[in-house]
């Protein structure tokens, strides 16, 4: 029979009897005497309170497991590894999507939207992403134009040898009248 409680005349020099010590709440391998005094070796494998643990499922790497809020956690966020994407067009975007990814990947622009960044398509000046522009324009050759309004539609383009109009002037539409053999008078339009 163990021994739990010790007095020596008026004074008590051990008292097991209110001590909680159980197998459970002593960590693994360590020993400690219950308040029967019997000796108990430690059986619990808890090394942290994880009671104010805020990881979720989602936030844990999928396979892998972990404990919170006193509860073993198995993790569901999806492994992508390296994600790549790449953007064609101006107002466009890269969705990332949702999981673990291990810093390797990258967004970049489309090679093909790459090679036309080039100092000759971007007006001298400007700099577009880095590449600086060296289109100064082109000689083109500018015409003006007077045309007569017709009954029907017309298109109004530059004549052979000139790159662009540079101004059309339309003419009033031609109006007469003259006195008729009736006695009233004649208009004519056009």
């Amino acid at each position: 029979m163990a021994i739990n409680k010790v007095v020596y005349g008026s004074q008590t020099l051990i008292d097991l009897t209110a001590d909680t010590v159980t197998p459970e709440l002593l960590a693994l391998g360590v020993t400690a005497h219950d308040k029967a005094g019997e000796l108990i070796t430690g059986t619990s494998t808890k090394d942290v309170d994880s009671t104010d643990a805020t990881a979720s499922e989602a936030e844990i790497l999928s396979g892998k497991t972990a404990y919170a809020r006193g509860a073993k956690l198995t993790g569901t966020m999806p492994n992508r590894g390296a994600v790549s994407g790449s953007l064609s067009a101006k107002a466009e975007s890269y969705e990332i999507p949702m999981g673990f990814h291990d810093g390797s990947g990258s967004v970049s622009i489309d090679a093909d939207e790459q090679a036309k960044l080039i100092g000759a398509n971007i007006k001298s000046g400007v700099t577009i992403l880095g590449v600086e522009g060296t289109y100064g324009g082109e000689e083109v050759t500018a015409q003006t134009k007077t045309v007569t309004p017709t009954k029907d539609g017309q298109t109004v383009l530059p004549d052979e040898g000139y790159d662009y109009l540079s101004q059309v002037t339309v003419s009033a539409i031609p109006y007469q009248e003259t006195q008729n053999a009736a006695g009233g008078k004649t208009v004519t339009i056009g």
